[in-house]
């Protein structure tokens, strides 16, 4: 997938994510919310093989309606663990 692609996918994905899960809504503004998708991409890609195959892969997910919605899981799912992980280290 090409760096446009990426941009466009991190950028729908990171917004569909801040707008369901309220743990994602920290500031960041484009560009938190463009990596935050990204990342979700990988992380909900790398769930999604590790789920259908049984094997731990880092993959992504593609730019079409099915590789948004996994990587908008991935987003949700990283900024829980990334908002538990902040809390723990500010006590």
């Amino acid at each position: 997938m090409n760096i446009v692609a990426w941009v466009v996918l991190g950028l729908i994905a990171g917004a569909i994510a801040k707008a369901i899960d309220p743990g994602a809504r920290g500031g960041g503004g484009l560009l938190g919310t463009m990596l935050l998708g990204i990342v979700g991409a990988f992380v909900g890609g790398s769930l999604f093989t590790l789920i259908t195959t049984g094997t731990l892969a880092f993959t992504a997910s593609g730019l079409s309606l099915g590789g948004i919605v996994v990587a908008v899981i991935g987003a949700i799912v990283f900024s829980f663990i990334w908002n538990r992980l902040a809390s723990r280290s500010a006590l």
